[in-house]
């Protein structure tokens, strides 16, 4: 056995008298040979008595990397440690960490679980996991906590700190508290990459100091999680019917217009007569589960033929078309349009997935080339349009 894959002939082989198998090459290191298989030790005194470390296989470790595992080894004795002793607290070390690695995603949960019952309302939590999931998720929600940096934050937050100041700042803060709570709970044990006072404030100008952004009438899709969480603690007809139609990527005519005649809540369709639509053809829905949900809340047990979905306050007439508009205006968000909705549907599909730009049209009703249009009203694209409509209800 006096020779390594391609470098054992430096290798002294001196076999030793009263142990046989092994072959000393000095310093205390040996190479063991036993049942047909080599591996390397350390001997060394200790206290006045002998203690053996294994340093690995021949077939993974040459003599030249065994001599440096047996300097290092020797070097910790020197400093007073006892490397048996050192190389088990290290190996119980990794099993710990193991053991306490959580992703930043797992942590938000948690966080989340822990501070629910001390907030006023469900709200507040919905908000938080919108905005964790739109903004921090995409750059550090896998990655273990203890692995959050401030390049990891810097990445989350400057694409948005300028366009988006406010909604940034919020992010920043969760980031930061979700953190802190990391370090507490063992988690993590650096120091918190997310605070703004003395770190941040010396990478990020300050928020009153960010050009003031001006609101348009879409939302952008990236906001609209968040938006939807303050929709759906709003009571009342109004507040379900803009967001059937942020659902459904309907027109507000067309969503007030709606009668329990269209809709086959058992197919899970809403069918409109081409009478109501702009384009003049029959437009079919399809309708995802939380559509379904709202229209099946609001049936009543026996409608009459011609009866509103989202009626008024005689059950003989719509809502008024200023409805959603003042349910915006509940809302704090007066900037935004009811149709804006439907813009943000579109940038969503585009950016956002991988459905065609066909089916989008179609989803908005809007006049398209003649084949497309053929193929449309032979319905080829309306299970497309389901898996698509279904994708956006769970995004927002």
């Amino acid at each position: 056995m006096a020779r390594e894959t391609g470098k054992l002939t430096a290798l002294k082989v001196d076999r030793l008298k009263n142990q046989p198998g092994m072959h000393a090459d000095g310093g205390g290191l040996y190479l063991q040979v036993k049942n047909g298989g080599a591996s390397w030790l350390l001997r060394y005194q200790l206290a006045g008595r002998s203690r053996y470390m294994g340093l690995g296989p021949l077939t993974l470790f040459g003599l030249k990397e065994a001599r440096a595992k047996a300097l290092d080894a020797r070097r910790l004795k020197h400093e007073g440690q006892d490397p048996v002793e050192a190389k088990r607290h290290a190996r119980l070390q990794m099993r710990l960490d193991a053991a306490k690695a959580i992703t930043f995603k797992d942590a938000a949960a948690l966080y989340l679980a822990a501070h629910r019952a001390g907030w006023k309302n469900t709200k507040h939590a919905a908000q938080w996991k919108a905005t964790l999931a739109t903004y921090a998720d995409p750059a550090m929600g896998e990655l273990p906590v203890q692995a959050i940096d401030t390049g990891l934050v810097i990445k989350v937050l400057e694409p948005i700190w300028a366009t988006k100041p406010e909604t940034a700042s919020r992010v920043r803060g969760r980031i930061e508290s979700i953190l802190d709570w990391a370090r507490v709970r063992g988690y993590r044990e650096s120091e918190n990459p997310a605070r703004w006072r003395g770190h941040l404030d010396k990478l990020l100008p300050a928020r009153g100091k960010v050009r003031k952004i001006k609101h348009h009438a879409a939302l952008p899709y990236s906001e609209l999680p968040e938006f939807i969480a303050t929709l759906r603690e709003l009571e009342g007809t109004a507040a379900r019917a803009l967001e059937f139609a942020i659902l459904t990527a309907a027109r507000t005519g067309e969503t007030l217009g709606a009668t329990w005649d269209e809709i086959d809540l058992a197919e899970r369709v809403w069918i409109v007569p081409a009478e109501r639509m702009k384009a003049g053809w029959e437009h079919r829905v399809p309708l995802a589960a939380r559509a379904v949900e709202i229209l099946s809340a609001l049936k009543p047990e026996k409608p009459k033929p011609g009866t509103f979905v989202f009626g008024g306050g005689k059950s003989d007439k719509p809502l008024s078309n200023m409805a959603m508009a003042m349910t915006l205006r509940r809302m704090d968000r007066p900037d935004l349009t009811v149709h804006g909705f439907r813009s943000s549907f579109r940038d969503w599909v585009a950016e956002r997935t991988n459905f065609p730009s066909e089916a989008a049209e179609m989803a908005l009703a809007h006049a398209v080339g003649d084949k497309v249009e053929a193929a449309y009203r032979r319905g080829d694209l309306f299970d497309r349009r389901r898996r698509m409509m279904a994708e956006w209800q769970n995004f927002l």
